[in-house]
């Protein structure tokens, strides 16, 4: 795997930073989470005026054998059906892309159907989906690096159009499961706590999950001894292309918009790689995704919106940006005392 260089913001503008925060025209604190996001903006660009600059979402679409298993309501043609109907401008994360100005590059990483032929889809396909990760490894270690390699090239063509701001999503039929052995492994909580109905499995359907998931983790357990060895023993191609575009993002200090249950697991296994990276990490929303708030908390994260989604392709995050607008918008509009020549009422 081609290493990163990710480090902590520098920490020498942080009382300047706290200072400016403080002196803003309303009661100190009284912008509550606005404020230390603002806070982790600032730092993560090492400025007192932040600014977000050409939005851009990322969605990265690729299969799972482990769907072979029925561990999924949804059958593996929905993720080409979508993935081309993304084109056509009719998924949730092309509404809220619109809504919010964000640029949406749609790029194929392992998508089990032919679509280098449909237009607005870059092809970077690395297989037809995964194997069956209950049987064996879900990727080789030539194709974990092709993953890798793919999230971090698409990092850097949004920095080379001066993107400082970067979402990322994910199109997979039965990827929560992936997401819950990690959370698992790298969270050392008990599987069943993992696990959720995640596209709509009724309790049947979620107890024959546990139990493949169980079997997959048994039979595994003896080659899993490093994190980047959970990581491609059980991930997506889409799952892995993202922690390369959260990993680059970081290196490049673009702040990082965290979505739900999935894209939370690849953060959760990017810092296990790098901890440093979730200085750059901001988390939008916690889903309804059973597990994901013990998995935000696992990573000491604080998330914006709680609005029982669980859509997954970035939707939940993109839907934060307001928020994080407002917190920008703060720090670089609002007047402090001394201008304003009000007396400080803290």
């Amino acid at each position: 795997m081609r290493s990163f260089n990710i480090r902590q913001p520098d920490q020498q503008l942080r009382a300047a930073i706290q200072d400016k925060i403080d002196n803003l025209n309303k009661p100190k604190g009284a912008l509550g989470v606005l404020e230390d996001l603002a806070l982790q903006i600032c730092l993560a660009q090492q400025t007192l005026t932040p600014k977000l600059c050409h939005p851009s979402h990322l969605l990265f679409g690729g299969d799972h054998g482990i769907e072979r298993e029925g561990v999924s309501v949804s059958p593996r043609d929905v993720t080409w059906q979508q993935m081309i109907n993304f084109t056509r401008g009719g998924g949730g994360v092309n509404m809220f892309c619109r809504q919010h100005g964000f640029s949406l590059r749609i790029i194929d990483v392992g998508v089990d159907y032919d679509l280098s032929e449909v237009g607005g889809i870059i092809n970077r396909k690395i297989a037809r989906g995964t194997r069956n990760f209950l049987y064996e490894p879900a990727m080789s270690e030539e194709q974990f690096d092709r993953a890798i390699t793919v999230g971090r090239e698409m990092a850097d063509l949004c920095a080379d159009e001066g993107c400082n701001i970067l979402c990322i999503g994910e199109m997979g039929i039965a990827n929560t499961s992936p997401s819950s052995i990690w959370m698992h492994l790298f969270g050392n909580i008990p599987l069943d706590e993992c696990i959720g109905a995640g596209a709509g499995l009724d309790t049947l359907g979620i107890q024959h999950k546990r139990e493949v998931l169980h079997e997959a983790v048994k039979r595994a357990a003896p080659v899993l001894n490093s994190v980047q060895s959970v990581i491609r023993y059980f991930g997506g191609f889409e799952m892995v292309a993202a922690i390369g575009a959260m990993l680059r993002a970081a290196e490049l200090k673009m702040l990082v918009m965290v979505d739900g249950f999935i894209m939370s697991a690849c953060m959760m296994a990017a810092s296990r790689l790098y901890p440093d990276v979730l200085s750059y990490a901001i988390f939008g929303h916690c889903g309804d995704e059973s597990g994901h708030c013990r998995m935000l908390q696992l990573m000491n994260a604080r998330p914006l919106l709680q609005l029982n989604m669980r859509l997954g392709e970035g939707t939940g995050a993109l839907c934060s940006y307001p928020i994080i607008q407002s917190a920008v918008n703060m720090m670089n509009e609002m007047n402090n005392f001394d201008n304003a020549h009000i007396t400080k009422y803290f």
